[in-house]
C-alpha cells in the first residue's frame, strides 16, 4: 500500500506539473526555437457574419450596430442571424434594423447552437465565415486583422482575443488572471503551429473548410478548429483582433456556464472519438495536454491530497506537500469568508483555481447524468 501511495502521489505531481507548467513551457520554448510566422496581407474577401441567438432581443440592436462599425467594405459583408426558438422579439428587431445585408432564420423550436450554425452557414455567401456571439463587442479593426492571416494559404482559421472589462470583484480578477494565462498558451501554440481551440466570441475561417456540426455539439469552438487542423490547415491566434466581454463577478453566476462548457469536452470525445487517436489527430499531444488532462486535474488533486496525507509521517517531502495543500485550502476559505481578502493576489488566484477545478469535477457528474447538453 505504501508503494501505491508513493506512485499515486508522484504520478499526480508529474501530471499536474505537466498540465499547468510543463506544457505551457514546452509551447513557449517551441515558439521561440522553431517559430512558424504567418504571411499576412491586407486582403478583403467577402465575409458572412454568423450569429446564433436565443432570446437576444435586448442585445441584438447593439450587436448589429457594432457590426456596422467594422472597418471593412460594407458591400463585402452579409449577416445571418439564426434564432434558436426565440420567445422574444429578436427576429423582428433584426428584420427591422434597416440593414439590407441582414438575413434572419427564425427557428420556432429550440435545437441548440450547432443546428443554428449549420443552417446559417448553409446560406452563407462569403468566402470567409466570421463567427461571433451576441454579447461581445468587437473592435472596429477586428475583421481586417483576422482575414489578413487568411492571405497565408496554410492558415484555415483565426481566433481573435477576448478581453475582460468591468473586472470588479476578487473572483472576477482571478478569472481574468486565469484567462490571461490561457491566452499566453494559445499565443505560444499559434506561433509554433496551431491552437487547439478558438474564442467563440470571435473567429474567422475559410467557408470551404466548414462541415456541419453533429446535433447538440456544445464546443463548436473546439471541434471546428480541430477539423481545420485535421484538414492540414493551421489554426492561429490573432491578438490584434479584439472582442470585449464582462466576466461573472461571483462563482454562482459562473457555475452553470462553466460546467456546461467543461462537460462539452466529454461530449466532444463522444462525438468525435478520432480526437483521442494520434494517427487521426495531428494536434493530439496538444489536445490531450491542453484539454483532456485539465479535466482530470481535480481528481488528481484529490488523490494527491490523500496520498500526501497518508505519507506525511514518513518523509518531510510529503509533509510539506500536504502542508502546502492545506495552506492553499486556507486561502480559498479566507477568500470565501472575507471577500475583501479575495483581492489579494495569492487569495484570488487560489479561489479561481479552486472553482475552476470544482466546476471541472462537477462537469463530469453533469455529463454522466445528462448527455443533452446542447440547449443554452
Amino acid at each position: 500500500m505504501t508503494f501505491l501511495a508513493h506512485m499515486a502521489c508522484w504520478g499526480c505531481v508529474a501530471l499536474l506539473v505537466h498540465v499547468f507548467v510543463g506544457y505551457p513551457a514546452m509551447m513557449w520554448a517551441l515558439a521561440k526555437v522553431s517559430p512558424r510566422p504567418v504571411r499576412r496581407a491586407p486582403i478583403t474577401p467577402s465575409v458572412t457574419v454568423v450569429i446564433a441567438v436565443h432570446d437576444g432581443g435586448r442585445q441584438i440592436r447593439a450587436k448589429l450596430s457594432n457590426l456596422r462599425a467594422l472597418d471593412y467594405p460594407a458591400e463585402l459583408i452579409d449577416i445571418v442571424i439564426s434564432c434558436d426558438g426565440c420567445r422574444d422579439a429578436t427576429a423582428a428587431l433584426a428584420r427591422t434594423c434597416g440593414d439590407l445585408r441582414v438575413r434572419v432564420l427564425d427557428n420556432p423550436a429550440r435545437r441548440g447552437k450547432a443546428a443554428c450554425l449549420n443552417d446559417a452557414v448553409a446560406i452563407a455567401h462569403g468566402d470567409v465565415l466570421l463567427f461571433t456571439d451576441l454579447r461581445q463587442k468587437l473592435s472596429p479593426g477586428a475583421l481586417r486583422e483576422l482575414v489578413a492571416n487568411l492571405a497565408d494559404p496554410t492558415v484555415g482559421a483565426v481566433s481573435g482575443e477576448l478581453h475582460m472589462e468591468n473586472v470588479l470583484t476578487g473572483f472576477a480578477q482571478g478569472v481574468d488572471a486565469y484567462w490571461r494565462y490561457e491566452k499566453i498558451i494559445r499565443q505560444a501554440e499559434s506561433q509554433s503551429g496551431s491552437t487547439v481551440g478558438v474564442s467563440g466570441a470571435l473567429y474567422a475561417m475559410r467557408r470551404e473548410l466548414y462541415s456541419p456540426l453533429p446535433a447538440g455539439t456544445v464546443l463548436d469552438d473546439v471541434l471546428v478548429p480541430m477539423r481545420v487542423a485535421a484538414a492540414g490547415q493551421r489554426v492561429i491566434f490573432e491578438p490584434r483582433a479584439l472582442a470585449w466581454d464582462k466576466p461573472s463577478q461571483h462563482p454562482d453566476a459562473e457555475r452553470k456556464r462553466k460546467i456546461r462548457t467543461l462537460a462539452g469536452n466529454y461530449q466532444l470525445v463522444q462525438l468525435a472519438p478520432w480526437l483521442i487517436w494520434p494517427a487521426s489527430n495531428p494536434l493530439w499531444f496538444r489536445f490531450v495536454s491542453h484539454k483532456l488532462l485539465r479535466l482530470l486535474a481535480p481528481w488528481m488533486l484529490v488523490v494527491l491530497t490523500l496520498s500526501s496525507a497518508a505519507l506525511a509521517t514518513r518523509h518531510a517531502v510529503y509533509a510539506l506537500m500536504f502542508f502546502g495543500i492545506v495552506c492553499a485550502a486556507g486561502l480559498v476559505l479566507a477568500g470565501r469568508l472575507r471577500p475583501r481578502l479575495a483581492r489579494w493576489l495569492p487569495v484570488r488566484l487560489a479561489v479561481a483555481f479552486y472553482y475552476l477545478n470544482l466546476f471541472a469535477a462537477q462537469a463530469l457528474l453533469a455529463f454522466a447524468r445528462n448527455r443533452g447538453l446542447h440547449l443554452w
